[in-house]
Formats: C-alpha cells, structure tokens, sequence
C-alpha cells in the first residue's frame, strides 16, 4: 500500500519565537491543503492556483522582504525552512514560491521609493504570482548574449523577442524581465517589471516535462510589448548584475528546495523499509539496506547545514555567492542521489507510481539544472577560488 504520510517534521534551530510559530503554521498548511492532492494534481499537471493565493493570504509569498511594503521580515535563515517544508509536501509549491521571491528580487532591491510602494504590497501579499524572465532559446547558461531587445519610444519601451523555460509563464501576474537595451554583452541589459497581460505579450504551450507536471514552464513572447519607464528597474545597462544578484538568492531557494525533497524521500525510504518484512523479519534489519539509509541521512542533514551557513552570510550582509553556488550544487546533487536510493530500498515498488518515491526521483533532476546547471555552479566556485579562464 503506498505510504501517504506527511513527512517527518525535522527538528530546526529557529531564531524566534515568531519563527517557530511560523514553521508550524506551514507544517499545518503542507498537512492540510499541499500534500493530501500533491500526488493526483501532479499526475494530472494541475497547478494549484488557489493554493498559491492562500499562501498569499498567510503571508508566506513575501517572507525575506520588508513589512512596509507587505514583505514578513524573516530572514533567509528562516525563510528558506519554510521553502524546504513546502518542497517536501509539493516541489510544484516550493519551488513556485521561491520562483516568486525571485521575481520580487529586482523591485525590492534595485527600485525606487515609488515603484515599491505602488507595486510591491500586491506583489507581496495581495495574491498576485511572478515569474523571472532571463533564459532565451540560445541563450540559458551563456545569459549575457540574450537578445530581447527593448527600444526607447518616448516614455514607453518596446519589448521585442521570446524568453524560454519560464516557470509560471503563461499564468503569471507579472513578469521580472532582462532585455538588450544596448551593446552586446552584459553591460547592455536592462530590467523591467512587466504586467502579465500586457499586450502583444503571449506563451506557447506549457512544455511536457518529465517531472513537475503541475509547474507550467512556457516560452513566453513579446511581440512589441509596451512598458512605460517608470516600469524600469535599477538604471539602464544595470540588468546583468541585478539579474546575477537574483541568482545567487535564488540558488538558496533551490538548495532548500532540495533538501526538502530529499527529506521526503528519505521518510517514505524509513517508513517502508520498517514496515516491509523479508525473511521473517523488517527489511529495516538488513544491514546493506541500514546502511543506505544512514547515508542519506548524512547527506540530507550536510546540506542542510550547508544552504543554512550560506543563509546566515546573506543576512549578516556579508559575501555569499561561492558559498550559494557551493549549497546549489551539493544540495541538487545530492537529491538526486538520495531519491534514486529511495526507489532502490523500494525496489519494484519504488519504480510504481503507487509510491511517491519515483516522482521524487523524476522531480530531482530539474534541480541539477534551473538557475544555472551545476557546471555553471561549479565554474562560479572555481573563478573565486582561482580567478577567471585565461582566454
């Protein structure tokens, strides 16, 4: 029989109170409303829209902002807890929410007084949804090269060309969006907040992916969209760093992420290893099988440590982008291993989709890959530790 426990809860060192309080509101949540549907829903790729504005309503859509403009105050210690407790109920939710936060980055950190305030509270709490615009059909991990382009018309910009595997593309209030505004190269992109129905701005159909059914990822197409300037983030030729300074958040949000599906995993793997009887006696016995298990214990709990030493570096204002690269490819390394152990301690039940441990396996992979493969991560380590290639 498959095994619809809700995952374990972990045992968390948590700043306040308030943040205790708050990790127990989101266990509840993921309890009641993620994890009973997370299994039907993402066999039939629906995504959970009205779940997503009840998160809106808790307050859970803009944690690591400021409360003046509708954000929580939590820091990212206590923001990315709550990301991994949704991944582990619903990766579609997790990773939703962390898209979300980065899709707010730009605003809350690069715009002015005015532009947060008139945008930021339905951003933020006001059940609104976002999506990040960088990646283009020829050019994902190479993203300086993109070539939508934005063209100055009086007051207005004129947003031209297609962006690629954009999580929410096609459902998305607003859209966080780079565009070429200038020369090649870095140095002429600029970014934009664009409504999501703006006109001339359309998505193709979802892509069929291989997991995360329920996370609609679309091209999306500006053909001569409209935006006034006082839509543009930071300053003209500022898009690159503020679309780098994004990632690096955003890789902590994958990190959790991870770890949280790898939490889960890890609970059916427990579970059904102690309720299987071979032999006379639990597989749980079985040393090989202990032994597995310990090991993806041990991985789970050094990522953790891992995407929350990085977390605290970011809310002490201090460096943080080796050590976000370093979670983002640990943690999504180490999901995939720990799901396909998973499905092996479930052996030919593992391979059904009567248990969620071959779902967990098919969902890891993505996070290898989104917001910069794990080559990319690996390159960015190595730049700070040795400096750049040598052309």
């Amino acid at each position: 029989m498959p095994d619809d426990r809700a995952p374990q809860p972990v045992e968390r060192r948590l700043p306040t109170e308030e943040s205790k309080d708050l990790l127990d509101l989101v266990r509840d949540i993921a309890a009641r409303e993620i994890a009973p549907r997370a299994a039907e829903e993402e066999e039939a790729g629906q995504f959970p829209r009205q779940l997503f504005a009840l998160l809106s309503e808790s307050g859970l859509l803009g944690l690591p902002y400021d409360s003046a403009h509708g954000g929580g105050d939590q820091p990212y210690e206590v923001y990315l807890q709550v990301l991994e407790e949704l991944a582990a109920a619903r990766l579609t939710v997790g990773l939703g929410v962390s898209v979300h936060s980065l899709a707010c980055h730009a605003l809350a950190g690069y715009g002015s007084d005015t532009q947060r305030a008139e945008h930021l509270p339905a951003m933020l709490g006001g059940g609104l949804l976002g999506a990040y615009c960088l990646s283009e059909p020829g050019s994902g991990s190479d993203a300086a090269s993109l070539s939508t382009r934005a063209v100055r018309d009086g007051d207005d910009w004129v947003i031209t060309g297609t962006k690629a595997w954009i999580t929410h593309g096609g459902i998305a209030d607003f859209y966080t969006v780079l565009a070429r505004t200038g020369a090649e190269g870095p140095r002429g992109i600029t970014a934009f907040l664009v409504p999501g129905d703006a006109p001339g701005l359309s998505a193709a159909a979802p892509e069929k992916k291989m997991g995360m059914k329920g996370s609609p990822t679309a091209q999306l197409h500006f053909d001569g969209v409209r935006v006034a300037d006082s839509r543009r983030l930071g300053e003209e030729g500022q898009g690159f760093p503020i679309a780098l300074s994004a990632l690096d958040s955003g890789r902590l949000g994958i990190a959790a992420c991870a770890v949280g599906v790898a939490q889960a995993a890890l609970d059916v793997a427990v579970g059904y290893a102690t309720e299987r009887r071979q032999f006379g006696k639990p597989v749980a016995d079985f040393q090989g099988l202990r032994f597995l298990l310990a090991d993806m214990a041990t991985r789970i709990e050094a990522g953790r440590a891992l995407y929350l030493a990085a977390a605290r570096l970011r809310d002490a204002e201090l460096p943080f982008s080796r050590q976000a690269a370093m979670a983002k490819l640990f943690c999504t390394d180490m999901v995939m291993q720990v799901t396909t152990d998973a499905v092996q301690v479930l052996g030919g039940y593992g391979y059904t989709a009567d248990f969620p441990a071959e779902r967990y396996m098919r969902e890891a992979k993505v996070l290898q890959i989104v917001e910069g493969t794990n080559q990319i991560q690996r390159m960015v380590i190595a730049r700070h530790l040795v400096g750049p290639e040598t052309r």
